[in-house]
């Protein structure tokens, strides 16, 4: 991974926006916005970061990466497929049928899901689990963790920011992804996140505020945990909501909006969009 260069993750990221606008198009359904914040922290994590064996999912060695905001699934599903768990062409199935590979939310019949998510508040919690258990086991892998904003809200989360800091799981990395938006407004309307830095510190977290959009932000504060030993590491991206998707960009209500077949047409020139084809 040490060798992936600033462009190739770039056209990685480039390439998780483009699925994410065609899948959700195509299946008249997904939390798009949602999805196209968190490309280029999953294009960095996954093509620059983590240690993991496509060919070999359940490696015992390999990084753990679990997506908290499972509405974002969207861009977990192809980064997924661009590094090889699965065959791309199975993006067509995304949220087409009952029993798809690749429902609303991840779930872990699909290679390179750790864990079931979607009910907020969770990621953190099943993530200390597994970071404890490297500890006891003394083994080097490293649990991250991509968690929304207003998924804060949850009690569970500073339930387990406490516990996380207590059993000095320094091998687990959160990151926030700090789009500043919700379901229905902005975060700071709803439940007051701010400080938020100083309030993971006060938990007894190490912390560090990037923008979440910047290849070599993420390649540096990624490459430079833990930040403190003993202490787990949360980072705080600030992201745009829609990104790359300027008619969805900082608006609260693409939460849960795809483009139209009719839009995306008229939007695929511009934005260089693309199809699978077939095959």
């Amino acid at each position: 991974m040490a060798n992936i260069d600033i462009d190739e993750i770039k056209k990685t990221a480039e390439q998780i926006r483009k699925d994410c606008i065609w899948m959700s198009t195509r299946a008249d359904f997904g939390h798009l916005a949602p999805a196209l914040s968190i490309a280029d922290i999953l294009a960095t994590l996954y093509k620059k970061i983590m240690v993991y064996d496509p060919k070999n999912p359940h490696w015992p060695l390999r990084d753990r990466f679990i997506l908290s905001k499972g509405h974002g699934c969207l861009a977990l599903y192809s980064i997924l497929s661009q590094v090889g768990y699965f065959d791309r062409n199975l993006l067509r199935d995304f949220a087409n049928k009952y029993d798809t590979m690749l429902p609303g939310h991840p779930e872990i019949k699909l290679p390179g899901i750790e864990a079931n998510t979607g009910s907020l508040g969770h990621g953190i919690p099943l993530a200390i689990g597994m970071a404890l258990a490297a500890k006891i086991d003394n083994k080097n892998y490293r649990v991250f963790v991509i968690t929304g904003d207003g998924e804060l809200e949850e009690g569970t989360n500073w339930e387990a920011a406490i516990i996380a800091a207590k059993h000095r799981v320094d091998n687990l990395i959160v990151i926030v992804d700090r789009n500043k938006l919700q379901l229905g407004d902005l975060t700071e309307n709803i439940s007051q996140l701010e400080p938020l830095e100083e309030k993971w510190k006060a938990f007894g977290w190490a912390t560090k505020v990037i923008n979440g959009h910047d290849i070599n932000d993420l390649i540096s504060s990624l490459s430079a945990t833990p930040y403190e030993d003993g202490k787990p590491t949360v980072i705080i991206a600030n992201t745009i909501k829609g990104k790359g998707l300027p008619v969805a960009e900082n608006k609260i209500e693409w939460h849960h909006k795809v483009l139209t077949k009719e839009e995306y047409n008229a939007l695929k020139d511009d934005l260089g969009l693309e199809e699978l084809s077939n095959g």
